[in-house]
């Protein structure tokens, strides 16, 4: 029996998150491994020579789920039938800069993106926004796209690792035992990650943490500042986790939830 097939455009595909995400794409980490991947690549056009040599990379790993590569910089090509479109490229924030500081430049780019999806992508196709601010760039691919509301999602999945991962430090557990994390607000240094909600090995966090201090200010500072945090340093913003947010938030949105999440 064959394997269903996915058609995945990729924004960005060369830049450090697009490195970091495209390759567990292929191996079929944000699928399934019972899911054949196209990918469909899209990067600017100076980028375009080190996007063919992403693709030679993506060759010798010789991928069983990778049945083909489009590498472009055009948008009508790499949204051709696309089933996902992963938009990851974007300006990216360096130290001092806020995330709203992004939205002149970004938010100019998802405008178009938007009505190329609804033009040449397949008629369900879904967007999940990486590049910052990446709600807000979202929202303006929906509302230039026209199509339904059920088909955008911008990533706050990445907040939601930083926070499970500050609770289990604390409370000296796995991070697995961190269950029902949530974010509130924009993916930005206003953003409320709820302790209140969230749980511990079943109990609610604030019973297996007793510092209601930490809890109500360290720790949520941490979780606000945190890429400002990875960008002083690394000098850069950051990359793999947010690859690694990506993948575990497309895989989350095509299966089903695990038993004791919400």
């Amino acid at each position: 029996m064959s394997n269903k097939i996915v058609r995945v455009a990729v924004t960005g595909a060369a830049g450090q998150i697009g490195y970091a995400a495209i390759f567990r794409i292929a191996s079929g980490q944000m699928f399934g491994t019972d899911t054949d991947v196209e990918l469909q690549l899209l990067e600017l056009p100076q980028a375009l020579g080190t996007l063919e040599g992403v693709k030679m990379e993506l060759d010798d790993c010789a991928f069983p789920l990778l049945k083909n590569i489009v590498c472009t910089d055009q948008m009508e090509t790499a949204f051709s039938g696309a089933d996902w479109i992963i938009a990851i490229g974007s300006v990216p924030r360096k130290q001092g800069m806020e995330r709203s500081d992004l939205l002149q430049v970004n938010g100019g780019i998802f405008g178009p993106l938007g009505k190329a999806m609804a033009k040449y992508a397949a008629a369900d196709c879904r967007l999940f926004v990486v590049g910052n601010p990446c709600n807000t760039n979202c929202l303006i691919a929906m509302q230039s796209s026209g199509l339904p509301k059920d088909r955008f999602f911008s990533m706050t999945r990445l907040d939601e690792n930083r926070s499970r991962t500050q609770l289990a430090h604390k409370a000296g557990v796995d991070v697995t035992k961190i269950k029902k994390m949530t974010i509130w607000g924009n993916h930005s240094a206003t953003q409320f990650p709820d302790f209140a909600n969230a749980e511990i090995s079943g109990r609610p966090a604030a019973e297996v943490i007793k510092d209601t201090n930490w809890l109500q200010k360290e720790f949520i500072t941490t979780i606000q500042q945190r890429g400002a945090a990875v960008i002083k340093a690394r000098g850069a913003s950051s990359a793999a986790s947010a690859a690694n947010a990506c993948i575990q938030s497309v895989y989350s949105l095509t299966h089903d939830t695990p038993d004791g999440e919400s």
